[in-house]
């Protein structure tokens, strides 16, 4: 049984592997719409700091200060998608996917403890915002590998601060432990403490790819109401300015400026 299909009660117990759904050709057109996304989180820089812990009342080790995880990351070599924008019929396999079962499974816990099931509106692991995730770091361009480098510490990071507060992995900690965790570093404002600074700035990262990642699904679009690729009365204005110009960038990004608006 995956994650993606567990009720909240279940969450509240030790994870079980999550299972895309996704087939690779749903899921790279699922990361070209979260490229070109507006929500998609700007890159933002992190400070390293020394790692001293001490324990709580409650017997608990509580970091008081960093402990940021410098990995070693070996560098993706794959040739990447090329210049055929074709996303109708996207290449099969382009490039190997990196992310492990366990860190699946963690983003799936975190992407469902931001965007849970609510009502008919499905949560973010049940739309395998996971496995876009998974193929956002996975991609060969710059701006995934500069993600990359940022949401795999964190995600060692999360699962060092569960084993330091409650001696186990986040996936195997209650919800009230998980959200314990995440009310720490959920948002960077002036009253964080300075150990969950960089990590705070890290997770807000994952967070927005997470939160683009579903409103890019077929789901989040119904449940923001958007009215897109549905007819229109009258001649078509065409694209706006900022349109243009947001769309000239993503296509820089992704090495097919030849590919951009080119009218008056």
């Amino acid at each position: 049984m995956a994650i993606n299909k567990t009720t909240p009660a279940q969450l509240d117990t030790v994870a079980l592997p999550y299972q895309s759904q996704l087939s690779r050709r749903d899921s790279l057109k699922m990361l070209a719409a979260l490229a070109a996304s507006t929500l998609l989180p700007a890159l933002s820089g992190c400070e390293p700091a020394p790692t001293p812990v001490a324990t709580s009342s409650a017997g608990n080790a509580v970091p008081t200060t960093e402990h940021w995880p410098e990995l070693q990351l070996n560098p993706i070599t794959a040739p990447g998608y090329g210049k055929d924008p074709n996303q109708i019929l996207p290449p099969e396999s382009p490039w190997p996917l990196t992310l492990t079962p366990a860190q699946l499974t963690l983003v799936a816990l975190l992407s469902d403890l931001l965007i849970p099931r609510d009502g008919e509106t499905p949560s973010a692991s049940e739309v395998d915002v996971p496995a876009v995730i998974n193929e956002w770091v996975s991609a060969p361009y710059a701006r995934q590998q500069q993600d990359r480098a940022v949401i795999l510490p964190a995600l060692v990071w999360i699962d060092d601060e569960a084993k330091l507060r409650f001696n186990k992995v986040f996936a195997s900690l209650s919800r009230s432990e998980r959200v314990a965790i995440l009310d720490d570093i959920a948002y960077l404002n002036a009253d964080t403490p300075p150990r969950f600074v960089r990590i705070a700035k890290a997770f807000a990262l994952l967070r927005g790819l997470i939160v683009a990642a579903f409103f890019a699904s077929s789901a989040g679009t119904k449940d923001i109401g958007y009215l897109g690729n549905t007819a229109i009365g009258g001649d078509y204005p065409g694209p706006t300015t900022e349109a243009k110009a947001h769309l000239a960038k993503v296509l820089a990004d992704l090495g097919l400026t030849e590919y951009a608006w080119q009218g008056s």
